[in-house]
């Protein structure tokens, strides 16, 4: 185990970033968000949760598939370069990596999404401890550990502790960048008992928090029917602006929508983030196979609570990080409605 003074954080990200591309938080516009390290950025590493989560580092917002050009009476068809060289994404939470994992199984399975993959076999995650998880946070629920990112699919683990930044390789990619960036660090094991405090403390933090012990119990991948058929989901939606927030800052949602531009002189295709929560979500020729917000609504939690861990060995898709519970106007998230359901006793 290595440790670095907070001090000293400016010299491991320009040393990072003379050979990789380097992600992190940056506070930009009075919002902090991940986005690529520069000399000028406003790097933010003491925020506990971006505005967004950094999914969008393996899976843009939007991004080109190919392009297409008329030659003459030949059209020229220029698919989009695969990520190929290495970048490093610094201080995700142990949630957003474990939204990384759900996003894993979505696109990862077969057939399997080649840009998403590219940028996985090529990037390098450093998980970060939450130092102080905050009212909204409900990771625990969910068996994510906050206080130990080495737990979780993370490449480096890395702790604040007072004025040091703990640092421990988990993969060989993590003793890699280990290695690269070895003449800043020292060595840390005789601060191990420090770390196994601050580790108790956070979770000490974890235990008081409001929705730490939210029940998940009858929500799983038999409780298909039960719950799509009950009448809880009739008066739950009815708040619903159908804004897409939620899923716009949630770390799990995948659905996108694939659409091509005219260029003037060719046409781009490009896939970009959909939401399920919008009217034309899907929309086909015939129309649309939900035709109301209540059954928009519904699909969501649906997808995250029973059709997910149905099809993936009981792995919700779901995090906790509480973004949704911070970022809805209407202030209907998921612990809403998974409360709901459990006043009225799961309504058979």
């Amino acid at each position: 185990m290595y440790k670095i003074a907070k001090s000293n954080l400016p010299a491991l990200f320009r040393a990072i970033a003379e050979t990789k591309e380097l992600y992190l938080p940056i506070r930009k516009a009075g919002q902090v968000n991940f986005g690529p390290w520069s000399e000028d950025a406003e790097v933010d590493v003491e925020t506990l949760k971006t505005v967004k989560s950094p999914k969008d580092v393996f899976f843009p917002q939007s991004e080109n598939l190919y392009s297409c050009e008329r030659e003459g009476k030949d059209i020229k068809i220029e698919p989009q370069a695969l990520q190929d060289q290495e970048f490093v994404v610094f201080g995700m939470k142990a949630c957003d990596i474990k939204g990384v994992e759900v996003l894993d199984k979505v696109f990862l399975a077969d057939p399997i999404d080649t840009f998403y993959a590219a940028r996985r076999d090529h990037g390098i995650i450093v998980a970060m401890a939450c130092h102080e998880p905050e009212e909204s946070c409900f990771c625990k629920v969910f068996g994510v550990d906050c206080a130990d990112p080495e737990k979780s699919a993370a490449d480096v683990a890395v702790w604040m502790l007072g004025d040091d930044l703990m640092w421990k390789a988990i993969t060989e990619k993590g003793e890699a960048l280990t290695k690269a960036v070895e003449s800043l660090l020292e060595n840390a094991d005789a601060d191990s008992d420090k770390l196994e405090e601050e580790k108790n403390n956070i979770r000490a933090i974890v235990e008081k928090l409001p929705y730490s012990n939210l029940s998940l119990e009858g929500w799983d991948g038999n409780a298909a029917d039960e719950k799509f058929n009950s009448p809880v989901w009739e008066t739950l939606y009815k708040p619903c602006l159908a804004c897409g927030t939620c899923t716009f800052v949630c770390p799990t949602c995948q659905c996108y929508d694939i659409k091509d531009y005219d260029t003037g002189h060719g046409i781009k295709r490009y896939r970009c983030w959909d939401s399920c929560m919008y009217s034309d979500f899907t929309m086909m020729a015939h129309g649309n196979n939900r035709t109301s917000q209540m059954q928009r609504f519904r699909q969501r939690f649906m997808h995250k609570l029973v059709y997910f861990p149905a099809n993936n060995n009981g792995m919700y898709s779901c995090v906790g990080c509480g973004r949704c519970v911070e970022k809805c106007p209407s202030s209907l998230n998921i612990v809403k409605v998974i409360k709901a359901f459990e006043k009225h006793g799961g309504e058979k």
